[in-house]
């Protein structure tokens, strides 16, 4: 029986002529959180924004299945029905929708009220939906509208990303409850994939497996914490410099 919520084989993925993923596989189990490293411009937003099938990003090799169904001629809102929410780094405004209005058309949760108070986001309600907010207002708004989702599997696009240090621990707080991370490993229904560039969020919500993303591709794979404390010591090019010498001792 398969367990995995995600699997990626050999994706290939096109923005207008230039192919920016080239060639990856990917595979979450059902309870997994995996992280993405990787510097501005290495692919990691298009690759979230290709598993949702968004317009303007075109796969032209390889494969997306969310619980083992092929994602290949889904539209987004059916990809989302399978049980895939997306947290933007830069979400869209919408004017004359409020966040209220919003809400309520893609609830899913029984508890939204409590989710609503635990990301302070109640004076927010009557105003249109990201018009106006702030850096990380937008972002609570973001992981609000995940917990209304309920989905499946979280793609958030750096949750810290502009955002003070009493906003990450209100969002990490929040993404740690629907995760579930409040329960054993094996009864967690949820999982999810994180696109961090500094690798803060990892203080506060603990990722499985990390990952790192460049040039389109996945260049390495390991402990998160591991991964962070080595482009700490020696940035991302360290990365290139420790692949080489591994192939080397090959």
């Amino acid at each position: 029986m398969n367990t995995n919520i995600l699997d990626i084989a050999n994706l290939h993925v096109a923005v207008g002529d230039k192919e920016i993923i080239k060639g990856i596989d990917l595979s979450i189990k059902k309870g997994e959180v995996h992280v993405l490293f990787g510097p501005n411009g290495s692919g990691k937003s298009t690759l979230l924004c290709a598993i949702m099938q968004l317009p303007g990003y075109t796969i032209t090799e390889g494969s997306v299945h969310i619980h083992d169904t092929d994602t290949a001629e889904l539209t987004t809102d059916a990809i989302a029905n399978l049980g895939v929410g997306m947290s933007f780094q830069y979400p869209p405004k919408i004017k004359g929708v409020t966040l209220r209005r919003f809400l309520d058309s893609i609830s899913q949760s029984r508890d939204l009220h409590s989710s609503i108070a635990a990301l302070n986001m109640e004076p927010f309600l009557e105003r249109e939906l990201n018009v106006g907010f702030s850096g990380g207002e937008l972002k609570r708004a973001e992981i609000l509208k995940l917990y209304a989702q309920s989905p499946d599997l979280l793609l958030i696009d750096e949750p810290e990303s502009g955002v003070d240090i009493e906003n990450i621990t209100v969002i990490s707080n929040a993404i740690n409850t629907i995760l579930q991370k409040e329960s054993p490993m094996a009864s967690r229904e949820r999982s999810a994939l994180i696109i961090t560039h500094t690798g803060n969020i990892l203080s506060t919500v603990h990722a499985d497996v990390g990952h790192v993303f460049m040039d389109g591709k996945i260049i390495c794979t390991g402990n998160p914490l591991d991964i962070m404390e080595d482009i700490k010591k020696g940035g991302f090019s360290g990365c290139i410099q420790c692949i080489a010498n591994h192939k080397e001792k090959q």
